[in-house]
């Protein structure tokens, strides 16, 4: 299956290629020697204006080059892939630390879907540095807990603290308090509203813009 490449930082890399006093050459002399990549220095021209971009093999070798991390040349990672190659490990090295065969690991990094166990994804945020908003991000958990958050500001949202306490890691009471508040926060706006389009000032577009910025309500209440 083609991989995609991570999300180069082209600035960052021409700004450590020029902080070292090196040119294109001196990059392309080193992926060469080091790592047995034939680069050319207009590769790496075209690499820095964001006109090409490395590969997954092309960035680690960069990064040795530059005397960098892989995640200084990274701008943003956000899936699961990105966040491994901005650490700079191997598909082997992450799945031996999670516990799991490679192939079952590359398999859901691929699909972009995670399905380990609870102790898997303690030690997958463990060896990606992963805070608990950038875990559920990268293991395509946003649009699930987006519907259960909308649901728990709707509705009963008692009913919601397990199902997204068992999603997030972060202690249930954490949950309890943030879940009460959004709650609390729409029904407040929908009461206003009602009040308002008694008197012909609203349509109801305030309560829908608060649902749909739901998850960043959430994670304003809970912490990054």
């Amino acid at each position: 299956m083609h991989q995609p490449s991570p999300p180069f930082d082209a600035l960052a890399a021409r700004r450590l290629r020029e902080g070292l006093g090196m040119a294109p050459g001196h990059v392309a002399y080193g992926l060469r020697a080091q790592y047995g990549l034939l680069v050319a220095p207009e590769t790496v021209v075209a690499w820095e204006r964001g006109r090409a971009i490395p590969n997954e093999q092309e960035l680690t070798a960069l990064a040795g080059v530059l005397w960098c991390s892989p995640v200084d040349l990274i701008a943003a990672p956000a899936t699961l892939r990105e966040h491994r190659v901005a650490r700079g490990l191997a598909v082997e090295d992450l799945a031996r630390r999670v516990g799991m065969s490679a192939s079952a690991y590359q398999r859901m990094e691929d699909e972009g879907s995670w399905r380990g166990t609870e102790r898997q994804t303690a030690a997958l945020a463990e060896a990606l540095g992963l805070t608990p908003r950038t875990l559920i991000t990268a293991t395509g958990g946003d649009e699930p807990l987006a519907e259960l958050l909308r649901s728990a500001a709707t509705t009963r949202w008692q009913a919601y603290v397990k199902p997204i306490a068992k999603m997030v890691p972060l202690p249930k009471r954490i949950v309890e308090s943030a879940l009460q508040q959004l709650h609390t926060d729409y029904h407040a706006q929908m009461t206003a509203i009602s009040s308002w389009g008694a008197s012909g000032w609203s349509t109801g577009d305030e309560g829908r813009a608060y649902l749909d910025e739901i998850t960043d309500h959430f994670w304003a209440e809970v912490g990054p």
